[in-house]
């Protein structure tokens, strides 16, 4: 698919930085990780440093399957211009989720907006992927006063392909499904670790082959420490379906209806090559949200802060410069 197919003026217009930016280094390993309760909730979170004189806090939120690892080469790439905290959302990651979590969308919303508002650093700039795109637009619709600007890098919304045609392994569609599930599950326990994670890769990105080694080391690291974590799957799979929901309910509440009432200036970042969410979702969406733009990336999947960090990256601080001169 070409991007002429794809993107439509006005919304795609969008300023690339001049900024000075540390050149891409995939190598180096995820930032500093802890445990911290911000607004009575308790999140694993890595944090970036930025300089004393940034005025803003950049919070990043991952996706299905994800974790706050997903982020460090954008945060790298934004850290001299602001401190950022990527955070594992309940369930994920490291964070272990509080007793009767229930996943929905909104309740993820929430908790990541009390987080938020429990810094008391005043509105952040707000950087969501996939799951936690759509995350990131009911945080911003319900809670303005917390988002300072909003990027959403491929965000789930509402697309009703078959659903198989996208799975990393098709036989997770049953492996939670009652009677059948658990020998799938047990089935797909037995495969070597390092398969399963190319295969991710492999559905995630554009160009796999072009991971680094280290990557993909800690990819499968990850994998691993997530299998040891009683709440890890229940939280994979019941995240999958409060997601589902929202692509489901009735029209006042979708994520269609929504994105007109995001009034921050909003940059949408899609992959080319994106097999999770469509790329044809991307001018629609940024043309709901009253002050979206819209990039679209050639040879690029579904995770672009991972394939592209420092094109992300200055796309990011051009929404930053314009917003703050009133041009956005």
């Amino acid at each position: 698919m070409s991007i002429s197919a794809v993107t439509r003026p006005p919304v795609t217009h969008v300023p690339l930085s001049d900024a000075v930016l540390p050149p891409v280094d995939m190598s180096i390993p995820p930032w500093p990780g802890a445990d911290q309760t911000s607004g009575g909730v308790t999140l694993h979170v890595r944090r970036t440093p930025g300089p004393a004189s940034a005025d803003a806090t950049a919070v990043y939120v991952h996706g299905l399957g994800g974790s706050a690892t997903n982020w460090t080469d954008l945060a790298g790439q934004l850290s001299g211009h602001v401190p950022g905290i990527a955070i594992d959302l309940p369930g994920f990651g490291r964070t272990e989720p509080p007793e009767h979590f229930d996943y929905s969308m909104p309740a993820h919303a929430d908790t990541v907006a009390r987080f938020i508002r429990g810094l008391g650093a005043g509105p952040v700039h707000l950087l969501g992927n996939s799951m936690g795109g759509a995350i990131s637009m009911l945080l911003a619709s319900r809670h303005p006063e917390l988002v300072r600007t909003l990027t959403l890098i491929s965000p789930a919304v509402p697309d009703l392909r078959p659903y198989l045609s996208r799975m990393s392994d098709p036989r997770l569609a049953i492996a939670y499904l009652p009677l059948v599930g658990p020998s799938v599950r047990r089935r797909l326990a037995r495969e070597d670790v390092d398969t399963r994670v190319l295969r991710l890769l492999a559905l995630c990105f554009a160009e796999p082959d072009r991971i680094p080694e280290s990557r993909k080391r800690e990819a499968a690291d990850e994998f691993r420490e997530r299998e040891r974590l009683v709440w890890s799957n229940p939280a994979l799979a019941r995240s999958t379906v409060g997601l589902f929901r929202t692509w489901l309910v009735p029209r006042s509440r979708s994520l269609w209806t929504i994105a007109p009432t995001i009034s921050v200036p909003t940059l949408v970042v899609w992959g080319a090559k994106d097999r999770l969410v469509t790329v044809r979702k991307a001018p629609r969406t940024a043309t709901l949200l009253p002050r979206g733009r819209m990039l679209v990336l050639p040879r690029t999947g579904h995770v672009a802060q991972m394939e592209r960090p420092g094109t992300v990256a200055r796309a990011v601080l051009g929404m930053w410069e314009q917003a703050d001169a009133g041009r956005w």
